[in-house]
């Protein structure tokens, strides 16, 4: 299963053609693919018309929808945002964290095109499914 980062569902839906995003294309219909819950609200949160929020919402409520975060996780992505910030380096997003933190936890790849993962696979043991640089 993996996971999907909703910078890569934003470009998918806008039909951006990047790397991420054709990946993702791929994946559909094919890999086990999984959406956490904050990505499904952050996803459809954007969508004006209420015919493409629906299309979506029937799209993205098909695939796995996990739960990220409960109070033991929480402490987790504490733990892993603290670690990062004593090598300098500042997450921008508590969700961010959770999403990197879940992956972590569960062994799960993460495909994601924001670059404010990059700390997550450099340092935390986060699994990409492809790279951003």
């Amino acid at each position: 299963m993996i996971l999907v980062d909703s910078s890569v569902w934003i470009d998918y839906f806008n039909g951006r053609r990047t790397r991420q995003a054709e990946c993702l294309d791929g994946l559909l219909g094919q890999e086990p693919v999984a959406i956490g819950d904050f990505i499904l609200a952050e996803v459809l949160q954007g969508f004006r018309r209420e015919r493409d929020f629906g299309r979506a919402r029937d799209l993205l409520t098909a695939l796995t929808v996990v739960d990220l975060l409960d109070a033991s996780r929480a402490l987790r992505v504490a733990a892993n945002y603290r670690r990062l910030r004593q090598r300098g380096i500042t997450i921008r997003s508590t969700v961010d964290a959770v999403i990197a933190t879940y992956c972590i936890d569960e062994r799960l790849p993460l495909l994601f095109s924001d670059r404010d993962f990059e700390p997550f696979v450099r340092h935390l043991g986060l699994v990409p499914v492809l790279r951003t640089d």
